[in-house]
């Protein structure tokens, strides 16, 4: 993916990713261990939740300097999740549990305001 995106998309990727992603590195951590607690243990903290949610708290813990094309691509595929699920002003709006928890897995809580 780096190959074919400008410094200005990949600018432009990043401030998106960034305004959709409305947790911060350490919610969405806690909130990853939380989803996947179960009666019987928890995961280890660095392998609970889902290998997305996984990766975009490893992105949200990176410099823009040091993404991968890796990195892009799931960047890109949040923020298209969340502007097909979203208006596009992210005001907060409730909706199905499951749906909520759905959006928070990959960073994004739409019961909260936009920044």
């Amino acid at each position: 993916m780096s190959d074919d995106i400008s410094p200005i998309e990949r600018d432009a990727l990043w401030d998106e990713f960034h305004r959709v992603v409305n947790m911060t590195s350490q919610e969405l951590s806690d909130w990853l261990r939380t989803d996947t607690a179960h009666e019987d243990g928890e995961e280890l903290p660095d392998q609970a939740g889902t290998v997305k949610g996984q990766h975009v708290l490893a992105i949200l813990r990176k410099r823009q300097v040091d993404l991968s094309d890796d990195d892009l691509r799931v960047m890109r595929g949040v923020v298209d999740t969340v502007s097909a699920e979203r208006r596009e002003d992210l005001e907060p709006t409730a909706g199905q549990q499951n749906w909520r928890y759905r959006l928070m897995r990959i960073g994004h809580d739409p019961l909260r305001p936009a920044p």
